[in-house]
């Protein structure tokens, strides 16, 4: 028969993981709409290299200025994805640790702090680099003819 009082510390445990899982369900959503976003700046500066080749050499100037704004926003958001997928694997680890300590009966405090804290703020900086990719965006925005 199981001891109910490990029962109750095993329900405990997982209580404490289930708001790290949230969390990731929120990151893997964010990663998605990031992937998406990267997904259609690559269509887009795959189109317009196409474009050059038929391209009259006094029109290619403004098509090298739009593939140069393409090519910082991929970076912005392949700065934001990467940001994004270490801070999952950082709570990820905060997860595995709350069971860890659980079992082998160590202290996890400290290392669970340190790391959430730490995913904190790479997600902060993984936004604020996705923020930076929109901002450039909404900047060369064109709606209508050029």
């Amino acid at each position: 028969m199981y001891d109910i009082e490990n029962i109750g510390s095993i329900a405990h445990v997982i209580q404490l993981a289930v708001a790290p899982v949230f969390l990731l369900t929120a990151i893997g959503t964010l990663l998605s709409v990031m992937t998406n976003r990267l997904s259609r700046v690559i269509d887009r500066a795959r189109m317009l290299e196409a474009k050059l080749e038929n391209t009259p050499s006094e029109s290619v100037a403004p098509i090298h200025t739009h593939l140069a704004t393409l090519s910082r926003r991929s970076t912005l958001i392949n700065r934001a994805i990467t940001l994004c997928t270490t801070t999952a694997l950082l709570v990820c680890t905060v997860i595995a640790i709350l069971f860890l300590g659980y079992f082998v009966r160590f202290d996890i405090t400290i290392p669970v702090a340190l790391l959430f804290i730490l995913a904190m703020l790479l997600l902060v900086l993984g936004l604020l680099s996705f923020l930076r990719e929109i901002f450039i965006a909404t900047m060369n925005l064109r709606i209508g003819p050029l």
